[in-house]
């Protein structure tokens, strides 16, 4: 997950609890195809409410409570979650046959507030596919395993009906078992968000292997 300022000052407060990952977050993939042959993974992203009292907090919008924005809160909001990093990739992997893919710019960036609750929702296209046969895996994760994304299920197929998709759960012993082998022993569970943490968190996600009865 990339964090600006103010929401990197936001997960610096004393409240955040000091321990990996440090954000939490429920993962919505659709997988959308247009009419055009264009292929891209929308997603949703819900998350969890301390991250987003403490936003709210920070960015000092809804100070009256009453989960609702005015426009100038909205406009900040928008402002701030929707500008990324340049070297923040998106927190989504897609690939085919081992070898990632390229993807386009994100499109329809936005962000709400509903009851007490922020969530964002993108568009990443695909722009090109070397194999319009096979199949498709989809990952979402934070390398850095700062964030921690739980994919929500049934994965979403707009634009096709021939179209399957299937979870491959991650094995989170193993994970955890490869975290602390890198930590020499360090309790993955106790280190801050100023320590050092090893860019594994592919190895905390789910897989999403995407078929099709005809060619992508």
């Amino acid at each position: 997950m990339r964090l600006t300022f103010p929401l990197m000052a936001a997960l610096m407060m004393p409240a955040t609890a000091p321990a990996h990952p440090h954000v939490f977050v429920e993962a919505r993939v659709t997988v959308v195809f247009d009419q055009d042959g264009g292929f891209g993974i929308k997603l949703d992203w819900f998350y969890d409410d301390l991250f987003s009292l403490l936003v709210t907090t920070d960015l000092g919008i809804d100070m009256d409570g009453d989960l609702l924005l005015t426009a100038d809160e909205q406009t900040l909001l928008d402002e701030q979650i929707t500008t990324w990093p340049a070297d923040y990739a998106g927190d989504l992997e897609v690939s085919q046959a081992g070898e990632t893919l390229a993807l386009a710019d994100k499109q329809d960036h936005r962000m709400t507030y509903e009851d007490g609750l922020f969530h964002e929702v993108h568009l990443r296209p695909v722009p090109a596919l070397p194999d319009r046969d096979a199949p498709i895996q989809i990952r979402v994760f934070d390398p850095a395993f700062y964030t921690a994304y739980d994919l929500l299920q049934p994965v979403v197929i707009e634009g096709r009906d021939d179209c399957t998709a299937t979870v491959l759960p991650a094995d989170i012993d193993a994970a955890y078992a490869l975290a602390d082998s890198l930590l020499d022993g360090q309790d993955p569970n106790a280190v801050g968000p100023d320590d050092y943490f090893p860019e594994i968190g592919d190895a905390f996600a789910d897989t999403i292997v995407l078929t099709c009865a005809g060619p992508l």
